[in-house]
């Protein structure tokens, strides 16, 4: 399934026969004496395992989910030759939140500090904390990450011309290539190990997100030198003609070209399971794609008619595909498991001017849900959530409710390793998708605040302020009164159930702050009546 439809985009090379355990049988001919033992073969090597985590892809936009404007043969490959679910959830609707929760298992509310951050916070995963690639580790696994991190770095006072430490590599990776936070947010420059690449220490580097540089341009005082119009909240530093948040000063050899970045991760990734053969490994590769600012390479221009978030799009399932090129010519792809998901749900402008929502059309990035990133209705969580193991993996689209919380006791259970992460649940078998059984219930969050869903039931508590975040024109979920939807049968979340049904509003209420404790919403005792 997965190579035939690869053949439709690239030409894919017969993958090398490569046996996996040599066993060497002694006997005796004619001696009538007795047979020596057969030498016990080796124990097969654990599965490689590789998080291809994309950034603001909706529910709505790729083929297997439903799009029609996006072609994305790549990544449809394995949804249809692996498990599809249409229950998968991020656990926040925005990027950093979602990422602490996948590395760490835990949920991110239970840390204060796990919001949007800028480019200069400190690490927001403590060095003592279980993560993922921690646990690996301890089961001889090689661990990296490749492309964006948007974690924090160092405590908080980072000098950018040294070492830069706490990082990735002190919490579990063994190789770590990446972004600091994000393409929009400075610093732009690629950092490998915790060092800034081709760094000329004669020209250093300044960050600040409080105040500007004497002399350096912005996108709000010079709008002359830009290449991409801002719309909101990006305008200040500017780097290869796009205005940043943030202010930058120095580092000129060490600045990434924004329509390479999809090519460079790449060749990252790739060169990195090229070197592992001999050890199993994991690989975290968190592509920029579809997030501002959409810089697709120009072999991508016009790939769609939806302007630059639709050519990013499939400029990332390019990428998807060319990596997975790889793990077949290496011989790997048999023994790899393979999780391909989202960080949070889809944004149309999302602080530039570059016609994604002019041209967006008829395409519903968020598909039939409601909602988007920044959002507490369903697409700003419920995303693209894949498992794929070539061999190992039945096709299937399941229903099970799962969520990237539960990698970590997951890949515990796969690997043998005794976890126990107080909120990520062990969904092995529904991830391999030998049962249905998903999870029971889920808090999701959304900028700080927080809903619950429970089997097919969802309660979103009452909240003040506005109900849509007029500048990137997405309904946040915000309301006066508590909101109870019943999933199954209204998945757009059209129909408020709070009133007709207040004896289920209460026991979601009471679930909900079972979980995540009282006092967390404006919900009023008297709605609850």
């Amino acid at each position: 399934m997965y190579l035939s439809t690869i053949k439709m985009t690239v030409n894919t090379k017969k993958i090398q026969q490569i046996p996996l355990l040599f066993c060497l049988v002694a006997c005796m001919v004619g001696c009538g004496g007795p047979s020596k033992k057969k030498t016990a073969p080796p124990e097969p090597q654990k599965p490689n395992i590789v998080v291809i985590y994309l950034d603001d892809l909706g529910y709505g936009d790729m083929g297997a989910y439903g799009s029609k404007a996006i072609p994305t043969p790549n990544m449809d490959a394995l949804a249809n030759g692996g498990v599809r679910f249409t229950n998968g959830y991020a656990s926040s609707a925005t990027c950093s939140p979602s990422r602490y929760a996948l590395l760490t298992g835990s949920y991110p509310w239970r840390n204060k500090n796990a919001k949007i951050l800028p480019g200069t916070a400190p690490l927001l995963i403590d060095t003592v904390q279980q993560t993922i690639p921690k646990m690996l580790k301890s089961q001889g696994y090689e661990t990296a990450i490749v492309g964006k991190w948007h974690l924090g770095l160092g405590t908080g006072v980072v000098d950018w011309n040294q070492e830069i430490s706490p990082g990735p590599n002190e919490v579990g990776f063994d190789y770590s290539y990446i972004m600091a936070a994000t393409q929009d947010r400075v610093p732009t420059v690629y950092i490998e190990d915790g060092k800034v690449v081709n760094l000329d220490q004669n020209d250093p580097i300044e960050v600040s997100y409080s105040k500007n540089f004497e002399g350096e341009p912005t996108g709000k005082d010079n709008p002359e030198l830009l290449t991409m119009k801002w719309h909101h909240g990006h305008n200040n530093s500017i780097v290869n003609g796009i205005p940043r948040i943030g202010y930058m000063k120095g580092g000129e050899s060490a600045k990434w070209s924004d329509v390479d970045m999809a090519d460079h991760f790449l060749a990252k990734a790739q060169a990195y399971v090229k070197s592992k053969r001999d050890k199993p490994f994991f690989l975290y590769y968190a592509m920029q794609q579809p997030h501002v600012p959409r810089t697709p390479h120009p072999r991508f221009v016009g790939a769609t008619e939806l302007g630059p978030r639709g050519d990013v799009i499939v400029e990332a399932d390019w990428c998807v595909g060319q990596f997975i090129k790889t793990l077949e010519e290496e011989g790997l792809l048999e023994n790899t498991l393979i999780v391909l998901s989202s960080d949070n749900g889809p944004v149309l402008n999302d602080g530039y001017y570059d016609d994604a929502d002019i041209k967006n059309g008829d395409h519903k990035a968020a598909g039939v849900l409601r909602g988007g990133k920044y959002s507490l209705f369903e697409a700003g969580t419920r995303v693209p959530f894949i498992t794929y193991w070539k061999g190992k993996i039945e096709p299937k689209v399941s229903d099970a409710m799962v969520c990237q919380l539960d990698l970590m006791a997951s890949l515990a259970a796969l690997t043998g390793t005794d976890e126990n992460a107080s909120d990520s649940q062990e969904m092995l078998d529904v991830l391999l998708g030998n049962s249905v059984q998903g999870r029971e219930d889920l808090v999701l969050e959304a900028t700080s605040r927080t809903a619950y869903r429970n089997g097919d039931w969802v309660f979103i508590p009452a909240y003040k302020g506005p109900a849509i975040q007029k500048q990137v024109k997405i309904e946040l979920g915000n309301s006066p009164e508590a909101l109870l939807f019943n999933l199954k049968d209204d998945p757009g979340q059209q129909n408020n159930l709070a009133t007709t049904h207040p004896e289920k509003l209460r026991e979601m209420l009471a679930k909900y702050e079972a979980i995540r404790g009282a006092g967390h919403s404006d919900t009023k005792p008297m709605e609850l009546k």
